[in-house]
Protein backbone atom coordinates (compact mmCIF):
# COMPACT_ATOMS: atom_id res chain seq x y z
CA UNK A 1 0.00 0.00 0.00
CA UNK A 2 2.32 2.71 -1.35
CA UNK A 3 2.40 6.41 -0.10
CA UNK A 4 4.00 9.04 -2.15
CA UNK A 5 5.40 12.09 -0.87
CA UNK A 6 6.21 14.99 -3.75
CA UNK A 7 8.20 17.53 -3.06
CA UNK A 8 7.93 20.50 -5.46
CA UNK A 9 9.68 23.32 -6.96
CA UNK A 10 6.11 25.91 -6.78
CA UNK A 11 2.39 25.83 -6.93
CA UNK A 12 2.26 25.27 -10.65
CA UNK A 13 4.11 21.49 -9.88
CA UNK A 14 2.12 21.56 -6.34
CA UNK A 15 -1.26 21.67 -8.50
CA UNK A 16 -0.02 19.50 -11.68
CA UNK A 17 0.55 17.11 -9.18
CA UNK A 18 -2.34 17.11 -7.15
CA UNK A 19 -4.96 17.57 -10.23
CA UNK A 20 -3.06 14.86 -12.89
CA UNK A 21 -0.60 12.85 -11.81
CA UNK A 22 -2.15 11.91 -8.56
CA UNK A 23 -5.03 10.35 -10.20
CA UNK A 24 -3.36 8.33 -12.50
CA UNK A 25 -1.21 6.64 -9.85
CA UNK A 26 -4.13 6.09 -7.36
CA UNK A 27 -4.48 3.76 -10.35
CA UNK A 28 -1.35 2.23 -9.86
CA UNK A 29 -1.98 0.80 -6.34
CA UNK A 30 -0.76 4.34 -4.38
CA UNK A 31 -3.25 5.25 -1.30
CA UNK A 32 -1.77 8.51 -1.34
CA UNK A 33 0.06 11.26 -2.74
CA UNK A 34 0.36 14.57 -2.31
CA UNK A 35 2.84 17.17 -2.84
CA UNK A 36 4.85 19.12 -0.68
CA UNK A 37 6.54 22.79 -1.42
CA UNK A 38 10.46 22.35 -0.55
CA UNK A 39 10.99 25.03 1.94
CA UNK A 40 8.28 27.63 1.55
CA UNK A 41 7.88 29.00 -1.61
CA UNK A 42 5.58 31.08 -1.41
CA UNK A 43 7.37 33.46 0.86
CA UNK A 44 10.08 32.57 -1.76
CA UNK A 45 8.66 34.33 -4.43
CA UNK A 46 10.25 37.67 -2.87
CA UNK A 47 13.40 36.39 -3.06
CA UNK A 48 13.56 34.46 -5.79
CA UNK A 49 14.90 30.74 -6.50
CA UNK A 50 14.79 27.55 -4.92
CA UNK A 51 16.41 26.78 -1.67
CA UNK A 52 20.16 25.41 -1.69
CA UNK A 53 20.35 21.44 -1.86
CA UNK A 54 22.06 21.37 1.91
CA UNK A 55 18.45 22.90 3.12
CA UNK A 56 16.44 20.46 0.21
CA UNK A 57 18.65 17.66 1.89
CA UNK A 58 17.54 18.08 5.38
CA UNK A 59 13.86 18.54 4.59
CA UNK A 60 14.06 15.13 2.30
CA UNK A 61 15.85 13.21 5.18
CA UNK A 62 13.50 14.69 7.71
CA UNK A 63 10.57 13.06 5.66
CA UNK A 64 11.96 9.57 5.33
CA UNK A 65 13.33 9.42 8.50
CA UNK A 66 9.72 10.33 10.05
CA UNK A 67 7.83 8.25 8.33
CA UNK A 68 9.24 4.77 7.27
CA UNK A 69 6.28 3.61 4.87
CA UNK A 70 6.99 7.08 2.69
CA UNK A 71 8.55 7.06 -0.59
CA UNK A 72 9.82 10.69 -1.34
CA UNK A 73 10.06 12.03 -5.33
CA UNK A 74 11.19 15.56 -6.67
CA UNK A 75 10.02 17.56 -9.32
CA UNK A 76 12.06 20.69 -10.14
CA UNK A 77 12.99 22.24 -12.56
CA UNK A 78 16.61 22.38 -14.05
CA UNK A 79 16.45 25.81 -15.04
CA UNK A 80 17.50 27.77 -12.30
CA UNK A 81 18.62 25.05 -9.98
CA UNK A 82 21.21 26.29 -7.99
CA UNK A 83 24.93 24.98 -8.53
CA UNK A 84 25.04 24.08 -4.49
CA UNK A 85 22.68 20.92 -5.87
CA UNK A 86 24.96 17.97 -6.23
CA UNK A 87 25.61 17.36 -10.25
CA UNK A 88 24.38 20.53 -10.78
CA UNK A 89 27.55 22.30 -11.57
CA UNK A 90 28.89 19.26 -13.88
CA UNK A 91 25.65 18.64 -16.20
CA UNK A 92 25.95 21.54 -18.90
CA UNK A 93 29.03 19.62 -20.07
CA UNK A 94 27.20 16.03 -20.61
CA UNK A 95 25.10 15.23 -23.44
CA UNK A 96 20.94 16.01 -23.24
CA UNK A 97 19.79 12.75 -21.81
CA UNK A 98 22.59 12.75 -19.19
CA UNK A 99 22.27 16.41 -17.75
CA UNK A 100 18.92 15.92 -15.84
CA UNK A 101 20.30 12.23 -14.98
CA UNK A 102 23.34 13.69 -13.36
CA UNK A 103 21.91 15.82 -10.85
CA UNK A 104 19.01 12.80 -10.16
CA UNK A 105 22.11 10.06 -9.80
CA UNK A 106 23.66 12.58 -7.45
CA UNK A 107 21.17 13.95 -4.98
CA UNK A 108 20.35 10.33 -4.84
CA UNK A 109 23.75 8.97 -3.79
CA UNK A 110 23.59 12.38 -1.06
CA UNK A 111 20.65 11.22 0.46
CA UNK A 112 21.66 8.04 0.44
CA UNK A 113 24.86 8.79 2.09
CA UNK A 114 22.73 10.84 4.92
CA UNK A 115 20.23 8.15 5.51
CA UNK A 116 22.60 5.39 5.90
CA UNK A 117 23.58 1.90 4.71
CA UNK A 118 20.50 0.28 6.56
CA UNK A 119 18.75 3.08 3.71
CA UNK A 120 16.29 1.48 0.88
CA UNK A 121 17.14 3.88 -1.79
CA UNK A 122 14.12 2.90 -3.71
CA UNK A 123 12.40 4.84 -1.23
CA UNK A 124 13.88 8.15 -3.12
CA UNK A 125 13.11 8.79 -6.48
CA UNK A 126 14.36 12.21 -7.53
CA UNK A 127 13.10 13.62 -10.96
CA UNK A 128 14.46 17.18 -12.22
CA UNK A 129 12.31 18.39 -15.34
CA UNK A 130 13.83 19.53 -18.42
CA UNK A 131 13.93 22.15 -18.54
CA UNK A 132 10.80 22.92 -16.55
CA UNK A 133 7.54 22.51 -16.32
CA UNK A 134 6.25 24.57 -18.62
CA UNK A 135 8.49 22.57 -21.29
CA UNK A 136 6.35 19.92 -20.93
CA UNK A 137 2.99 21.66 -22.18
CA UNK A 138 4.10 22.16 -25.31
CA UNK A 139 3.97 18.18 -25.84
CA UNK A 140 0.31 19.36 -27.75
CA UNK A 141 0.37 22.84 -28.55
CA UNK A 142 -3.48 22.70 -29.89
CA UNK A 143 -4.45 21.45 -26.62
CA UNK A 144 -2.04 24.21 -24.44
CA UNK A 145 -3.53 26.94 -26.28
CA UNK A 146 -7.03 25.88 -25.77
CA UNK A 147 -6.54 24.86 -21.98
CA UNK A 148 -5.44 28.64 -21.78
CA UNK A 149 -8.13 29.91 -23.81
CA UNK A 150 -5.69 31.46 -26.42
CA UNK A 151 -6.39 29.00 -29.19
CA UNK A 152 -5.08 32.25 -31.25
CA UNK A 153 -1.64 30.99 -30.23
CA UNK A 154 -1.71 27.42 -31.31
CA UNK A 155 0.47 28.66 -34.95
CA UNK A 156 3.09 29.93 -32.63
CA UNK A 157 3.37 27.57 -30.24
CA UNK A 158 3.53 25.05 -32.65
CA UNK A 159 6.38 26.61 -33.78
CA UNK A 160 8.47 26.45 -30.52
CA UNK A 161 7.58 23.10 -30.75
CA UNK A 162 8.99 22.74 -33.97
CA UNK A 163 12.25 23.86 -33.30
CA UNK A 164 13.41 20.97 -30.99
CA UNK A 165 13.57 17.58 -30.82
CA UNK A 166 11.41 17.13 -27.73
CA UNK A 167 9.71 19.61 -25.87
CA UNK A 168 11.91 18.64 -23.35
CA UNK A 169 15.18 20.52 -25.35
CA UNK A 170 13.16 23.76 -25.33
CA UNK A 171 16.03 25.52 -23.93
CA UNK A 172 16.94 26.99 -20.57
CA UNK A 173 18.20 30.72 -21.13
CA UNK A 174 16.89 33.76 -19.47
CA UNK A 175 15.05 34.60 -22.92
CA UNK A 176 14.60 31.35 -24.22
CA UNK A 177 13.32 28.83 -21.84
CA UNK A 178 9.57 27.64 -21.88
CA UNK A 179 8.60 30.08 -19.60
CA UNK A 180 9.95 32.95 -21.24
CA UNK A 181 9.05 32.32 -24.38
CA UNK A 182 5.27 31.59 -23.55
CA UNK A 183 5.25 35.01 -21.13
CA UNK A 184 6.37 36.88 -24.56
CA UNK A 185 3.70 35.69 -26.44
CA UNK A 186 1.18 35.57 -23.36
CA UNK A 187 2.23 38.35 -20.48
CA UNK A 188 -0.76 37.93 -18.55
CA UNK A 189 0.16 33.97 -18.34
CA UNK A 190 -0.50 32.89 -14.85
CA UNK A 191 1.77 29.92 -14.23
CA UNK A 192 -0.27 28.05 -11.18
CA UNK A 193 -3.56 28.71 -13.06
CA UNK A 194 -2.54 28.57 -16.63
CA UNK A 195 -0.55 25.63 -16.17
CA UNK A 196 -2.59 23.11 -14.75
CA UNK A 197 -5.22 24.12 -17.47
CA UNK A 198 -3.34 23.51 -20.20
CA UNK A 199 -1.67 19.95 -18.74
CA UNK A 200 -5.27 18.95 -18.06
CA UNK A 201 -6.37 19.61 -21.18
CA UNK A 202 -3.25 17.69 -22.96
CA UNK A 203 -4.00 14.67 -20.41
CA UNK A 204 -0.65 12.50 -18.89
CA UNK A 205 -0.87 10.06 -21.89
CA UNK A 206 0.47 13.18 -24.26
CA UNK A 207 2.89 14.12 -22.23
CA UNK A 208 4.25 10.73 -21.72
CA UNK A 209 4.53 10.45 -25.70
CA UNK A 210 6.38 13.64 -26.46
CA UNK A 211 8.14 13.49 -23.25
CA UNK A 212 10.75 10.60 -22.26
CA UNK A 213 12.49 11.77 -19.34
CA UNK A 214 9.12 12.55 -17.92
CA UNK A 215 7.61 9.75 -18.65
CA UNK A 216 10.54 7.14 -17.66
CA UNK A 217 9.45 9.07 -14.09
CA UNK A 218 5.80 8.47 -14.23
CA UNK A 219 6.83 4.61 -14.65
CA UNK A 220 8.81 4.48 -12.05
CA UNK A 221 6.80 5.41 -9.60
CA UNK A 222 3.62 3.21 -11.48
CA UNK A 223 6.44 0.25 -10.50
CA UNK A 224 6.75 1.34 -6.74
CA UNK A 225 2.70 1.83 -6.67
CA UNK A 226 2.15 -2.08 -7.48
Amino acid sequence: MARLLVQVEGETEESFVNEVLAPHLYDHGYTSVSARLLGNARQRRRRGGIKDWPSVRKNITDHLTQDLGIIVTTMVDYYGLPCTWSGRAEAPSRIFPERAATVEREILADVSDKMGSSFDPSRFVPYVVMHEFEGLLFSDPDGFAHGIGRDDLSPKFRAIRGEFETPEHINDSTTTAPSKRIMCLMPRYQKPLNGVQAAQQIGLDAIRRECPLFSAWVERLERLGG
